[in-house]
C-alpha cells in the first residue's frame, strides 16, 4: 500500500504542484489538501494520512499551531513543514510544536522525494541550509548538547562518518555518492546508528554528534 499524505498550503497553484508531485511517485499517494489550517485540522483529525506537509505562513491559525494541535490529537502522524524562510525562530517553534522536518519551499521535487524516503525510514529530513541551522545553534549552547551526549564512541568508523555527513546538512543521495554506496547501504548504516545512539531522527542524533 502506498504511504497517504495530505498538503496544508493556502496558495493554490503551490499546493497543486505538490499534489501533481506526490501522486506521480511510486509508493506515495496524496490524499487530501487543504488550504487553512482551520481546514486541516477538521479533516486531518478525523482521517489523518501517514504524513502532511504543513506550510507555516496560512491565514488565521499558523502552520505552527495547526502542528501542535495535531501532533497532541492524532500524535503517530508525521508533519514536515514547508517555507520560504530559514530563520530560526519559526525552525525550532515547529521542532517544539512536533513537526519531524522542515524543508524550504524551493525544495526540488527530487529533494522532496528524497524527505519523504527519509520519513518512511524514520527519518527527520531538513534542507541543508536548515541543518546548518541546527548545527550552529548547538555549537553556541555546547553545554546543553553535551548533556545529552553519549553512545557515539560505540560507532563504527563508517557508522561515524555517515553521521558528520548527516551534521552537515547532506541528503541520503549526497552521501551514498560521497562514500560510494547504494542508497539502500546508508540507509542500513543510519538505522544502525539510531539504534546504537537510542535516537529516533537526524535532529537528535546531530545533538549526540556534537555534545560528544
Amino acid at each position: 500500500m502506498p504511504f497517504t499524505l495530505a498538503i496544508v498550503e493556502d496558495d493554490p497553484v503551490i499546493r497543486a504542484g505538490w499534489v501533481k508531485i506526490i501522486n506521480r511517485s511510486s509508493g506515495y499517494r496524496c490524499v487530501s489538501d487543504y488550504g487553512s489550517a482551520e481546514a486541516a485540522l477538521v479533516g486531518l483529525i478525523k482521517n489523518p494520512p501517514d504524513f502532511v506537509l504543513m506550510d507555516i505562513n496560512l491565514p488565521g491559525k499558523s502552520g505552527i499551531e495547526c502542528t501542535r494541535e495535531l501532533k497532541r490529537r492524532v500524535p503517530k502522524i508525521e508533519i514536515v513543514m514547508l517555507t520560504m524562510f530559514d530563520d530560526r525562530d519559526n525552525l525550532f517553534d515547529a521542532l517544539r510544536a512536533g513537526a519531524t522536518g522542515y524543508l524550504l519551499k524551493r525544495t526540488t521535487p527530487a529533494a522532496l522525494l528524497e524527505a519523504l524516503n527519509q520519513l518512511k525510514g524514520g527519518g527527520s529530513p531538513m534542507s541543508p541550509q536548515i541543518a546548518r541551522q541546527v548545527v550552529q545553534f548547538f555549537r553556541q549552547h555546547e553545554p546543553a548538547a553535551a548533556s545529552v551526549a553519549g553512545g557515539v564512541e560505540k560507532l563504527s568508523a563508517r557508522e561515524s562518518e555517515i553521521l558528520r555527513c548527516l551534521a552537515e546538512g547532506r541528503h541520503y543521495k549526497e552521501i551514498a555518492d560521497q562514500l560510494q554506496l547504494s542508497m539502500d547501504t546508508v540507509r542500513t548504516y543510519i538505522r544502525r546508528t539510531y539504534e546504537k545512539l537510542h535516537v529516533h531522527s537526524r535532529t537528535e542524533a546531530v545533538v549526540k554528534y556534537l555534545g560528544h
